[in-house]
């Protein structure tokens, strides 16, 4: 899968399950969860000692979910994420070792750009699809499209204070690839197994999607 399959995808399912997992026993239940609730993606963040057997585990066991690694600082982490089988790698800013490590293995990867410095490197290294983190702090919807006004050629995955609440302005808005959203994936709701809820608020959040995207739905 290329950079601009991933991106394809994103667009597709339009919010993408930002999780943590702290135990690795819950990341196939979770998965099929995802799966079964609409969204089948899940970006695993880097960020737990659990990351990597999660990544691996619903890799092995979750062959209809496109799982990448989140939160990746370095090229060390992304080495480990790919070997654990993450197809895709999200950084929450700009290294440009880690972002050419992967432009060079073609894996998919979206770093953090929030300025429009950032932004044009990213361009020049022939990236079309940048994070936006963190979104709501950093100006919102009203900054990115004051963004993309000089970067027309750009899309962004805005995350970062994404909710049910606002998520429906962002998708309905042509810049934004997709959203990335933890609300549904909420560490509480894991640790206490409550799978059922996190199915249900998968589903309202592919329905939020499906309403606000229905040609590409």
């Amino acid at each position: 899968m290329d950079q601009k399959q991933c991106i394809e995808i994103f667009r597709r399912v339009g919010i993408v399950p930002v999780v943590v997992l702290e135990d690795a026993k819950d990341a196939v239940r979770l998965g099929q969860t995802l799966t079964a609730g609409g969204l089948p993606v899940a970006e695993v963040t880097f960020r737990t000692a659990a990351a990597e057997e999660s990544i691996r585990a619903m890799s092995e066991s979750c062959p209809g979910l496109l799982v990448g690694a989140g939160t990746v600082l370095d090229i060390g982490q992304a080495e480990r994420a790919v070997k654990a089988g993450a197809r895709f790698i999200v950084s929450p800013g700009l290294n440009r070792d880690l972002t050419a490590w992967c432009l060079e293995r073609d894996i998919p990867v979206f770093p953090g750009a929030l300025t429009p410095t950032e932004i044009s490197e990213a361009v020049c290294m022939g990236l079309t699809t940048v994070k936006f983190f963190p979104a709501e702090p950093a100006g919102g919807l009203s900054m990115i499209r004051a963004l993309s006004a000089p970067f027309g050629m750009v899309s962004f995955m805005p995350t970062g204070g994404i909710s049910p609440a606002n998520v429906r302005d962002y998708l309905k808005t042509s810049c934004i690839a997709a959203c990335g959203g933890s609300w549904m994936v909420k560490s509480s709701l894991i640790a206490a197994s409550e799978w059922d809820r996190i199915e249900a608020l998968v589903r309202e959040a592919a329905d939020i999607v499906r309403e606000c995207r229905p040609a590409v739905s």
